[in-house]
Formats: C-alpha cells, sequence, structure tokens
C-alpha cells in the first residue's frame, strides 16, 4: 500500500514549506504556456485543462529524463506530457516540444530558444509546475529570461490530496526540503534571483524536517573557505 498520510509530528513544518512555495498566482492569458516535466503527470493535465480554457494558443513541454522518470516516459517528460495533453483534446499543432533539459535553469533557457526557432514572440509566459517548485522556477526566469512578465501556477490540489496523486508522502517532503534549500543555495551561486527570502519559519520548519531525515532531495554545499 502506497504510503501517503503525512506523519503528525511534522505535519505543522510541511504545511509550512507547502504554503511558502505556494505564489498564489492566479491562471491568466498570456502568450504562451511552457509545462516543466517531471514525475507528477498533473502537471500536463492542468496545463491541458487551461488551453482548453483559452488562457494561451501555444504549449512548450520541457524535460528529458531522469532516474525517477525514465520507466513512465521513455521518450522522456517532454514527449509524454505532449502525448498526454494531446490526448486529452489539445491540437498536435498548438503543442512545441523541448527535449534537453535536464534542470530548470535548461527548462527555461531552451524553452525560450524553441520559441525563437519557430518564430515565436513571448512577452508574457506562464509556467506550470509542480506545487513546491513554483518559487524557484519565478526565481531563476528573473535570471535567465529577465524580460518576460512570467507567472507560476500548479495543480490547484489541497496538499493532502496532492499527496495522494503522487502516491509517495516521503517523496512529496523531501521534494519540499529540497527546493527550499535550493533558494539559498543556487541564489548564492547566482543561478536564481536573490530576492527569494527565506522567512524564519520557514527556516525553522525546514531544519526540523532535515533533523527528522526528510534529506534525500538535498544538493551537497561546498564547505566554507577558511
Amino acid at each position: 500500500m502506497p504510503n501517503v498520510r503525512i506523519p503528525a509530528g511534522v505535519r505543522e513544518d510541511v504545511e509550512t514549506l507547502w504554503a511558502y512555495h505556494d505564489l498564489r498566482q492566479d491562471p491568466r492569458e498570456v502568450d504562451v504556456c511552457i509545462g516543466l516535466g517531471g514525475h507528477d503527470t498533473g502537471v500536463a493535465d492542468y496545463t491541458a485543462d487551461l488551453y482548453h480554457q483559452g488562457y494561451f494558443p501555444r504549449i512548450v513541454f520541457t524535460g528529458a529524463n531522469a532516474t525517477t522518470t525514465l520507466e513512465a516516459f521513455p521518450h522522456g517528460e517532454a514527449v509524454g506530457y505532449r502525448e498526454r495533453a494531446v490526448a486529452q483534446g489539445v491540437p498536435d499543432e498548438a503543442v512545441l516540444i523541448e527535449p534537453r533539459a535536464r534542470n530548470t535553469a535548461e527548462n527555461v533557457e531552451y524553452s525560450r530558444k524553441v520559441l525563437s526557432e519557430h518564430s515565436i514572440e513571448a512577452r508574457s509566459v506562464m509556467f506550470v509546475t509542480k506545487p513546491y517548485h513554483q518559487r524557484r522556477v519565478f526565481a531563476t526566469c528573473q535570471v535567465v529570461w529577465p524580460e518576460v512578465e512570467v507567472y507560476c501556477v500548479s495543480p490547484p490540489l489541497p496538499l493532502d490530496e496532492y499527496v495522494t496523486s503522487i502516491g509517495d508522502v516521503d517523496r512529496v517532503i523531501d521534494m519540499l526540503v529540497g527546493d527550499t534549500q535550493r533558494l539559498t543555495v543556487y541564489a548564492e551561486k547566482g543561478y536564481i534571483a536573490t530576492d527569494q527570502e527565506v522567512p524564519g519559519d520557514v527556516q525553522g520548519a525546514f531544519d526540523r524536517l532535515v533533523a527528522a531525515g526528510y534529506t534525500s532531495r538535498l544538493v551537497p554545499e561546498e564547505p566554507a573557505r577558511v
């Protein structure tokens, strides 16, 4: 049986990180939507739903493969997401794919290049991504594609429903913890914008979840130079 129950001892901290990463941006009409690949097929489904609601005329799905998605998407995340969206009635000609990106900066940069190659001008872009990924996508775009008007949204599921949709509570918590760390580490490296402040309650929740063992998605930090 899948483990989808958030342990009572960490629930408050998980809810804190969950709320922090949600930018609370509503869908709006834009020139292009970019759906970021990954293990969460809800991203592809929500992108298709927003297309049918008329928020944008064009979609780019972006993503190669990770070890966690190779079985689900043997031809790549972008290809798999495109197939899923087309199966839900999105026209073939409305969807472009970017099949090489292996990290968030590449998702943004390579998608931008795909649009340029097809002579599509995008002054406003809506990224559809996982709930815990919104802040990092927004901060990445500020560095990689600063001139575009950017919005970030996710499938509108409450925390417990999202965990159930993924089917693995530990994976979701690990991802929340990992993305929280990346906002600081990547800002220090110049990969993302530096304006995503981590409030004290968020830092405390992060520290306690790390101490509780939710560490599989942490990136190694370089030791300080003496």
